[in-house]
């Protein structure tokens, strides 16, 4: 070979042996979809009692409009969703509902062993950056550690597979005992319940019981006169969207196989309470600007009342971060002339959400 043809030898296999590396190079760099951050992440649980079952709604603003098949929200210890949380288990999460991305949406429990939630979307969709969009898992157990901080890590995927991320955020999260009061907490949140004298007046109502911050004892009541008892909800957080309370009751007052009919007025729309010789039991609240429905329905004219229920309903709210800013609840009951003789009880469950 001459000296020609063995320089065009040398120079063809050297573009063959770039061309090799170049290759090798690629396979070694894949490609890597960005993620970001989304914001006013809040994770709200419906019951925060150590070992309790109930609902998981995360709240976020500002997702992106890239198809979402997949919502995954990875509790643990650290902020990444790793570490076990003692007791919590996931595997017969349902779904509630969701409203991030459009599609047909499932509960998918193959990763409950880590303690993820997760839907799945059949049919991936867009995902929607209209603010405050939640996604409800019911049947969660809790774990049975109260007064830790643990970790939610809250991801959406492009695929169902959940394998490509788009948006992304963390958030705190503590289990709470109580006796009547649960609490769903995060470390920047204070939230206290006091009781109060007779005579302490709430929206137009004046009370005739003490209360307590776990009682509200209303004592021997007759269809002559109903009692009514305050008590007085006390807020601090550093939520930059601020927070709201909720209320409920696990039951009617019930004394064996009877019980305390509820009053007749609901949260959407409070009504004057029944005059004195009518069964009924039922809540009112002084906050004039609540976040849903009508904000001033309790207020606007005065000592009218809703009946409790088993779900939560709201009794405050603040829009922005608060330094001890206080509601009062009342509580009034009145019986008939037929009401059967017992000692009726009930709880009544306080909840406060601080939102990020």
């Amino acid at each position: 070979m001459g000296k020609q043809g063995l320089q065009k030898f040398l120079s063809r296999n050297a573009l063959i042996a770039l061309a090799v590396t170049f290759s090798l190079i690629l396979s070694l760099l894949p490609f890597q979809a960005a993620t970001a951050a989304v914001t006013s992440p809040s994770l709200s649980l419906g019951d925060s009692r150590p070992t309790q079952t109930g609902q998981y709604t995360m709240t976020v603003s500002g997702l992106s409009t890239a198809t979402i098949g997949c919502i995954e929200v990875d509790l643990g210890t650290a902020s990444d969703g790793t570490g076990s949380v003692s007791g919590l288990d996931t595997s017969a999460s349902t779904f509630v509902s969701q409203n991030m991305a459009a599609g047909t949406w499932a509960a998918s429990n193959t990763q409950s062993a880590a303690h993820k939630l997760r839907f799945t979307n059949g049919t991936p969709g867009a995902g929607s950056a209209t603010a405050n969009r939640t996604a409800v898992w019911g049947g969660v157990v809790n774990g049975n550690t109260a007064d830790t901080a643990y970790f939610g890590k809250f991801t959406t995927y492009t695929d169902n597979t959940c394998a490509t991320p788009v948006d992304t955020a963390t958030v705190q999260f503590i289990y709470t005992t109580g006796q009547t009061v649960s609490l769903s907490v995060d470390p920047s949140l204070a939230f206290t319940v006091a009781g109060t004298s007779s005579g302490t007046s709430c929206n137009g109502a004046n009370s005739n019981v003490t209360t307590t911050s776990s009682t509200v004892p209303f004592g021997t009541v007759t269809s002559s006169t109903n009692k009514v008892g305050v008590q007085n909800l006390t807020v601090t957080t550093n939520a930059g969207n601020g927070y709201t309370t909720y209320a409920r009751y696990t039951a009617k007052p019930t004394s064996g196989a009877n019980d305390i009919d509820d009053h007749t007025g609901s949260n959407t729309s409070p009504t004057a309470f029944s005059a004195a010789g009518t069964e009924a039991y039922g809540y009112t609240t002084n906050d004039a600007s609540l976040g849903t429905g009508t904000a001033n329905r309790f207020t606007s004219t005065p000592n009218v009342w809703a009946a409790f229920t088993a779900s939560n309903a709201e009794v405050a709210y603040s829009n922005a971060g608060v330094s001890s800013q206080t509601t009062c609840v009342g509580h009034q009951v009145g019986v008939s002339g037929t009401t059967a003789a017992g000692t009726y009880t009930t709880t009544v469950i306080y909840t406060a959400t601080p939102i990020y």
